[in-house]
């Protein structure tokens, strides 16, 4: 059983007493925008605790890309498994080129729509 408070509720706390004590009280200007940097990190800090699954490409995706979509031999299953930068780049030559992969911009979408809901969710919203 994890100890408290844990990651999420510390989060909180410095949250709170940033917001209510910190920023209220602040009357230099510099003071009150380095607050509201220290405010938006923590809010993608909590952001990814709260989502820290989906914030990768799943193996499964990343083979069935490597092995359908960049029309190139199968990939062998193994623990750490990831795209070459020549891989790489011939996807996004193709998708350049107006010749995107099956399914490659929907899996790239996904991933960058994942990355956002953390990061920056508002303007993830605008596009919704």
């Amino acid at each position: 059983m994890p100890d408290r408070p844990d990651a999420l509720e510390l989060i909180e706390a410095v949250t709170e007493f940033l917001s209510s004590e910190v920023l209220p009280a602040a009357n230099d200007h510099r003071l009150k925008f380095r607050t509201l940097v220290a405010l938006n990190a923590l809010a993608i800090a909590r952001r990814e605790l709260e989502a820290s699954d989906n914030l990768s490409l799943s193996r499964e995706e990343v083979t069935e890309l490597a092995r359908r979509d960049l029309e190139r031999r199968e990939v062998e299953a193994s623990d750490n498994l990831s795209l070459s930068q020549g891989e790489v780049a011939e996807l996004a030559r193709r998708i350049r080129a107006g010749d995107p992969p099956d399914g490659a911009l929907r899996l790239l979408k996904e991933h960058v729509a994942a990355k956002l809901r953390i990061s920056n969710p508002a303007y993830l919203e605008r596009y919704d």
